[in-house]
């Protein structure tokens, strides 16, 4: 049984079919980094995150990054499968998302119900090319846009998991009042 993180987490499987890293993706949002499969609150993810690469050490390398909500609106039915939160493509290996082409706008991550993951997925691109931006964000699907634009498979991935600020993940949430249960 596998311990990777993206196969527990069901990101293989329902982002994404099985890869083979070859690139170091580092997420960090308000200065702490991101691991795996960790739990973050909308109030932490309200502003897009610095995104860096690390790949074969040369800047001519050019990246695409995806971040999608593969839980929209709610984990139990995901009609919006794939939101689309940002995409940024022709990032330089070596450096951060800011220097590449951002093609759809961060959109803070906002689940309402549910405890959503948030996948962060880097293509290495073998050309510089026009990528456009999808017509809408919802059903967006990474495999159908990898295609698209001969991206391969992917080279990194990395996701979080998100709930509302108070949230318990759409279960009974018992509150404590004056420390009695």
């Amino acid at each position: 049984m596998s311990r990777d993180p993206l196969v527990v987490g069901n990101v293989v499987g329902d982002v994404l079919d099985p890869f083979v890293k070859s690139a170091n993706l580092r997420v960090v949002y308000n200065n702490k980094e991101l691991i795996n499969g960790s739990e973050l609150k909308p109030s932490t993810i309200a502003n897009e995150p610095r995104v860096e690469i690390r790949g074969r050490h040369d800047m001519r390398t050019l990246y695409t990054l995806v971040m999608v909500d593969p839980d929209a609106p709610s984990p139990s039915t995901p009609s919006k499968r794939e939101y689309l939160h940002w995409l940024v493509t022709d990032i330089p290996e070596t450096t951060n998302a800011s220097y590449g082409n951002e093609i759809v706008t961060y959109e803070s991550p906002r689940p309402i119900s549910g405890i959503h993951r948030f996948v962060f997925v880097l293509f290495r691109q073998s050309v510089r090319q026009t990528i456009y931006a999808p017509g809408w964000r919802q059903n967006f699907s990474s495999r159908d846009f990898a295609a698209v634009y001969n991206l391969g498979d992917p080279v990194a991935a990395m996701f979080f998991n998100c709930q509302r600020e108070n949230g318990c993940g759409g279960r009974r949430c018992y509150q404590p009042v004056n420390g009695w249960m």
